[in-house]
């Protein structure tokens, strides 16, 4: 399948401009997310149509609070990343070009048969996740156009790493959107993710002023990117370049792929990582892969009323009322908010 979103130069080198990285490749030479081949000076996508994860999810799993809570999402990936993750939860199809030598898998699958499949399922979404919907993003962006057209909506779970012509091409059919925010020091994202902050938080801005329904990941590893300045400084950049509103998932580590030599997040951490981001202002901070007493319920952020209480990803009670706290009328940022 011929890539989108790249130029031809000299000697038919080709520039990818899918992603920050903006990687130059030699005919017969793939990008650093090793599924996007040179061929003769065309681009082509390796993974179009290459489905190596399909399941119906809780919307809740993504993690996504504040869109269309308590719904099912038909989730959906191919192999491959842009990122080199030392802690790449998902690294056996992440990292798979990068790990086994090229190697792609996954079953055929074309776009139509997903629409059609999630609609039968009874699913509100298709989420793109697992590993990076933008190095598929051709297989992507099909799918979610007929997706809309059939009345689904589309969720990207991203490390926000896409140009912005990507999220220009996307976004009229994109209504939802997780986005990891890694760390708030560009020298762990060179060191941890072979990438750079910046491009993330040019993302994360366009976004939110796209309309985008956008909720934020950290994954809190204890010694990198636990340190408090550093929280402040990132939950304050979401509360303030964002929005208040905008949710903010803190999520617990534990070690796997190449990095095994830090432990578990210990709660204290993440109950730390909760306040700092509560001082900041921030409506909705909740803590993930750890069951808490309040880290997982949504409150009004004006009278404190329970909203939406959770155990999991199971919802035991929706009290929002067409978008708004039944007790003091306050509006509740999301989408589909309502018990």
């Amino acid at each position: 399948m011929q890539a989108t979103l790249y130029d031809t130069l000299d000697g038919q080198v080709v520039q990818c401009r899918l992603c920050h990285h903006s990687c130059l490749i030699k005919p017969g030479r793939k990008g650093i997310c090793q599924v996007r081949l040179n061929e003769g000076g065309q681009l082509k996508s390796l993974v179009y149509g290459k489905v190596i994860a399909r399941h119906i999810d809780p919307i809740e799993k993504k993690p996504l609070f504040h869109f269309f809570p308590g719904s099912r999402s038909y989730s959906i990936a191919t192999v491959g990343c842009n990122f080199r993750c030392r802690f790449c939860q998902n690294a056996d199809i992440a990292q798979m070009p990068k790990d086994r030598k090229g190697l792609v898998m996954g079953s055929d699958c074309a776009p139509s048969e997903i629409v059609d499949d999630a609609s039968i399922q009874g699913c509100a979404s298709i989420a793109y996740t697992y590993t990076e919907p933008t190095v598929y993003f051709e297989f992507a962006l099909e799918t979610a156009r007929l997706a809309r057209a059939k009345g689904l909506k589309n969720v990207f779970v991203t490390n926000g790493y896409m140009t912005s012509d990507a999220l220009d091409m996307i976004a009229p059919y994109l209504n939802g959107a997780n986005v990891d925010l890694k760390s708030f020091n560009d020298e762990f994202y060179k060191k941890y993710c072979g990438a750079r902050l910046e491009p993330v938080k040019a993302t994360l801005k366009k976004m939110k002023r796209m309309g985008i329904v956008l909720e934020v990941t950290t994954l809190l590893i204890p010694g990198l990117n636990d340190d408090i300045q550093e929280l402040n400084d990132l939950s304050r950049f979401v509360a303030d370049e964002l929005g208040p509103e905008t949710p903010w998932h803190i999520s617990r580590f534990h070690p796997t792929y190449r990095l095994t030599d830090r432990p578990v997040t210990p709660e204290r951490a993440l109950l730390r990582a909760y306040e700092i981001g509560k001082m900041a202002g921030l409506h909705y901070v909740y803590i993930g892969n750890i069951q808490t007493e309040n880290g997982e319920h949504t409150r009004c952020a004006n009278c404190d009323a329970m909203l939406i209480e959770r155990w999991g990803y199971i919802i035991k009670q929706n009290r929002i009322v067409e978008g708004k706290c039944p007790e003091c009328q306050a509006s509740v940022y999301g989408a589909g908010m309502s018990g």
